[in-house]
């Protein structure tokens, strides 16, 4: 039985205490500072408060400590009450119920705020029906929704893949386990062949998706069935998700979908490439267990290893279990907002740091995304205390509520691809949380200059879990490791794969069971994953505090000799992988040169460091801008105008989504795509000087001036 939120003293009716045992000295200093700040405001009401927070090392010490210390589970927990008080799938009407919601919040707290808006082609369902008749002639119609009671009358949107194309497929069963590339020559090495049938998929850890459903197309297969083996926290939740290829909007393929612009046709070949051509439906476990009980021919290859619940003894099929498939769906244009709220530096106004989330979701969104958007919420109310107190960040911050990301990212990728060009220019970094809880354990991927930022944070802010430690401490004694973002799963890959800025991706809880069902809701929350919102708290605090040391630092804190030795054993991986084929000596020689640079930036810094912060000091402030502007701009270098081969909007060369499904490379995806398609010798040393030159024009941004 979960405990009732604790009760915390309060200023205007806030909690000001999230830990167990409030820290008094540092809660009565922001009482006092934050009493000082309205008496202020309220005889001056023009004029703002005296800079209470001068740039030096004790005072921004205070200041984060203040930051952490106004944070409020309660407020946290109301705030993820309102929002998931209804389903508010991108595009519908309950959608602009969230959106106004957020939009008050901001405003409320008399924080600067527009809305970014865009016209994108959307994907929802009609129809969807699936039946098996088994061996025995008896027939079987399948209960399609995870909603208890009358489904007809739920605002839940049944289970369904947004984009599949409209249709129906009718053939034996095959199960193809995750329906991965192995997986079909496993079966084939046995003599079975999916031409024809119906793939039975279980759901895995490395494929999406989408790309389940494009490998399945390419074997002949006539539709796919998906079902995920953790059945939603056994309520028999059903996995709602995309299929479409790429990101961003559909019809505005590489520029943004601004309301009035330019679209394409839905038969125009850059916009049917983006989607599946056969049908395809999520299934719950329930339902996919009836089915694999039911099917004949040959036992599962051995290659397949552990089936998990499905058993080693298990036939794939085909058999005589016929599945009649049916999904019809209509594509629509729709309104998509995004809001976007704007703190101005004092000092580097030009240079912004950017926190986002995303707040749609397929259902209620709990997890995925509002407890990031609670987070958001949250930091934003703290911020603003801290700019009524007299703070300002030295650089600007924004805060982003993206649209329609459940579709493809769709609502960050537009917006994006409008500001690509200021991003490359005056972006610092961008930091991403989609689902801030999803159970216990701190998780993090990020570029690897921002791994030091990360876990200098993480040692400010107490662990949710363990009393008397630090997220950090918990983080190292777990072995846990910042991971790199290659993935293509949330809206940071816009940010890193397309405009190269420097990135970071956090979540608690490495995943959960109710994953895009209709129980991602408030009330599993407070029952199963976070119940008195602590984790809540310490993601909110390590998130708004990387923005304030991004922002206030008056050296960008990156880390390149970090990144370095990350290429290094990139390249060390690589050339293990290759055994001596193909020469890996250009990239030895691109990041020895690298880190020759790296090590000449980090004394700079160490000397611009160790001289006393004076504002006025212009000569001073001209060496650091100018140091700063080519520690911002070292992962634009990364990029290629080529991009990613097959996926072209895809420009990171060291960081990005391989286009070859069966890369074994979790970095150089141009490299690992060569690698897979058993490309020439030439093909993949071509590749690795694109990598070479990439990682070389990063030095040279670092390293500034010209040849």
């Amino acid at each position: 039985m979960s405990q009732p939120l604790t009760t915390r003293p309060t200023v205007a009716g806030i909690s000001i205490f999230p830990f167990r045992q409030p820290p008094p000295l540092c809660a009565f200093l922001f009482i006092i500072v934050l009493i000082v700040a309205t008496f202020y405001t309220l005889h001056h009401p023009n004029i703002t408060p005296p800079l209470l927070f001068s740039r030096n090392s004790h005072n921004a010490l205070r200041l984060h400590r203040l930051f952490l210390s106004s944070a409020s589970n309660a407020t946290i927990s109301s705030y993820l009450h309102a929002l998931t008080r209804h389903p508010h799938l991108a595009g519908t009407k309950p959608s602009l119920d969230t959106l106004h919601y957020v939009l008050n919040h901001f405003q409320s707290l008399g924080l600067e705020t527009h809305i970014a808006e865009y016209e994108a082609l959307l994907s929802y369902p009609t129809h969807i029906s699936v039946t098996a008749r088994f061996s025995n002639t008896t027939t079987l119609e399948f209960d399609l929704n995870d909603v208890p009671g009358d489904s007809s009358v739920s605002p839940v949107v049944r289970p369904y893949h947004a984009y599949s194309p409209s249709g129906s497929a009718q053939g034996n069963v095959v199960f193809v386990n995750h329906g991965e590339e192995g997986d079909y020559r496993a079966l084939e090495s046995i003599g079975v062949s999916v031409r024809g049938c119906v793939v039975l998929v279980r759901k895995g850890e490395s494929l999406g998706r989408g790309g389940i459903v494009k490998i399945a197309e390419t074997k002949g297969a006539l539709g796919v069935l998906i079902y995920a083996e953790n059945d939603g926290g056994g309520f028999g939740g059903i996995e709602r998700g995309t299929v479409m290829r790429g990101i961003g909007d559909p019809v505005s393929p590489g520029w943004p979908g601004v309301v009035g612009g330019e679209k394409l046709s839905l038969d125009d070949d850059l916009v049917t490439r983006r989607f599946p051509k056969i049908p395809s439906l999520p299934l719950s476990l329930h339902n996919a267990e009836i089915i694999l009980a039911s099917l004949g021919g040959a036992k599962a290859p051995v290659e397949w290893g552990n089936l998990g619940r499905v058993g080693s003894g298990q036939r794939v099929g085909p058999g005589r279990t016929v599945i009649n498939m049916t999904y019809q769906g209509e594509m629509k244009m729709k309104k998509i907002q995004n809001v976007v709220v704007t703190i101005r530096g004092s000092e580097e106004a030009d240079r912004y740091v950017i926190l986002g989330n995303h707040r749609d979701a397929w259902t209620y969104g709990a997890v995925d995304p509002n407890s990031g958007t609670s987070a958001l919420l949250d930091i934003s109310r703290r911020f603003a205390l801290l700019l009524k107190s007299g703070w300002r960040p030295r650089r600007t911050i924004l805060l982003c509520s993206w649209d329609a990301e459940e579709f493809g990212m769709i609502g960050s990728t537009e917006w994006i691809e409008e500001n690509v060009l200021n991003l490359g220019a005056s972006a610092v970094a961008y930091l991403n949380v989609d689902c801030a809880v999803q159970g216990s354990g701190f998780f993090a991927g990020a570029t690897p200059q921002l791994d030091g930022l990360l876990v200098d944070a993480l040692k400010l802010v107490q662990d949710p879990d363990v009393v008397g430690l630090t997220v950090e401490e918990t983080f190292k004694s777990q072995n846990s490791i910042i991971q790199r973002l290659s993935r293509v799963d949330s809206d940071f890959s816009g940010f890193l794969h397309h405009a190269g800025i420097p990135s970071i991706d956090m979540y608690y809880g490495a995943d959960y069971p109710v994953y895009h069902t209709a129980f991602d809701s408030y009330d599993w929350m407070i029952h199963h994953a976070d119940p008195l919102f602590h984790r809540h708290v310490a993601m909110a605090g390590i998130w708004g505090l990387l923005g304030i040391l991004l922002a206030d630092e008056p050296l960008i804190p990156f880390d390149y000799i970090s990144y370095a030795e990350q290429l290094q054993a990139h390249r060390d991986t690589l050339s293990k992988l290759l055994e001596g084929k193909v020469s890996v000596n250009p990239l030895s020689m691109a990041i020895q040169e690298f880190s020759l640079v790296a090590k000449e930036a980090a004394d700079e810094a160490k000397k611009l460091k160790e001289q006393a912060y004076n504002k006025n000091d212009v000569a001073a402030a001209a060496k650091r801008r100018e140091l700063n502007d080519r520690l911002m701009l070292v992962e634009r270098g990364f990029l290629d105008a080529d991009g990613i081969k097959g996926k072209e909007w895809f420009k990171h060369l060291v960081y990005g989504p391989a286009a070859e499904l069966e890369s074994k490379l979790g970095f150089f995806p141009g490299i690992a795509d060569a690698i897979a398609m058993d490309a020439s010798e030439g093909i993949i040393e071509h590749e690795i000087w694109r990598v070479a030159r990439a990682i070389q024009r990063a030095s040279k941004a670092l390293k500034g001036g010209f040849t």
